[in-house]
């Protein structure tokens, strides 16, 4: 054994055994048992209410599987606001912080803020969520198996109340939407229907094609009387002279029936009735009207129709927290695990060494 041998061996003794032996008598004598209560659960969403999908105004609220309400559940269980609220309820600081004096690394310390017990709340809780399937799964752990029990119930109750709140106001908002809808599509439907009013009494015509049928009538009758006048007139000219007086009678009555077939056809082209414009315009002014009148009532349906749903859905939760692990209560404290930190430490404080060690002799080898 050289001089540099003694001082290796010194060396591995300082920074690896003595550290080592340090962190195996606070693992053994000072670090306080820790126990786990474990629970499972996933939100889940009443597929009863999908029918109502069909109806625009709730669809953001009544399909899916509620994916989007477990990733607002998951960011809940780790924020501040339910380490408050469990603090409030079960003291979560007092009970971190009862033995400090004895383990004072793996416990909280007295007097911190509220961001510090939120911190030390992310090193004792540890949610794990597939997205995939929507389940969660939390670990929970305390200086007690009754507090550790405790406390994930706490988290379960929690969760439910987020849940309902969730529920509370998607409801509100589909009812607030529906109700919205139908009033626009009532709007809609009287304006619809004033709208066809005001054209039939502008027009003194209920409906254009009825009266236009009307006027085809008498226009297909005076054609018929000319057709008849006509064959009468060529058979009187056949028989008589020019002279005869029922030959002019004729040529009369066809002159008149004439003029009165053009005037007719005039009317139904050109001026319509009481002033306004011919049929063609007043025909497509009418079937707008209808054609408007007719979505504003299908409008009303769907809308009188999504706001029964909502009614009918307003009544059971559409969401629900379904928990398939109740919170376990330990018989054995397995943490802190003592073996794997006493391993980590050996492990760390030998490669440590090993490095200052070659480092300190590349550098007696260059001096």
């Amino acid at each position: 054994m050289r001089r540099r041998h003694w001082a290796l061996v010194f060396s591995f003794i300082l920074f690896v055994l003595a550290p080592l032996g340090a962190v195996g008598w606070y693992l053994s004598e000072r670090s306080i048992d820790q126990f786990a209560s474990t629970t499972g659960f996933s939100v889940r969403r009443d597929e009863a209410a999908a029918p109502a999908d069909m109806f625009g105004g709730l669809v953001q609220f009544t399909g899916g599987g509620g994916g989007g309400e477990a990733d607002i559940l998951y960011e809940f269980i780790q924020s501040q606001d339910l380490v408050t609220r469990i603090d409030a309820r079960i003291d979560l600081r007092g009970h971190f912080t009862a033995a400090h004096d004895t383990d004072p690394l793996f416990t909280l310390a007295p007097g911190g803020t509220a961001e510090d017990l939120h911190d030390f709340w992310q090193c004792m809780v540890r949610l794990a969520y597939d997205q995939s399937t929507g389940l969660m799964t939390l670990r929970v752990l305390a200086f007690s198996p009754d507090m550790a029990q405790r406390i994930s119930q706490e988290v379960l109750d929690e969760s439910r109340v987020l849940v309902n709140e969730l529920n509370a106001s998607a409801r509100a908002d589909a009812l607030r939407y529906a109700e919205e809808d139908l009033d626009e599509a009532v709007m809609r439907l009287k304006e619809a229907r004033s709208a066809l009013v005001a054209f039939r009494t502008r027009t003194q015509i209920v409906n254009p094609s009825t009266d236009l049928q009307g006027r085809m009538g008498v226009l297909n009758s005076l054609q018929q009387q000319l057709a008849q006048v006509l064959i009468d007139h060529d058979l009187l000219a056949a028989t008589t002279t020019d002279q005869d007086a029922r030959l002019k009678r004729t040529e009369r009555q066809i002159t008149v029936i004439r003029a009165r077939i053009a005037e007719e056809r005039r009317n139904v082209a050109e001026t319509g009735v009481a002033g306004q414009a011919g049929y063609p315009a007043l025909l497509a002014e009418y079937e707008n009207l209808t054609v408007d009148l007719e979505f504003a009532e299908q409008s009303y349906r769907s809308a009188l129709a999504a706001l029964d749903a909502a009614i009918a859905s307003s009544t059971r939760d559409s969401l629900y927290l379904a928990t398939f692990i109740r919170p376990t209560l330990a018989e054995k404290s397995e943490f802190p695990r003592r073996p794997v930190i006493f391993s980590l430490a050996a492990l760390l404080l030998i490669l440590g060494w090993s490095i200052l060690s070659l480092i300190a002799y590349s550098l007696r080898d260059r001096s």
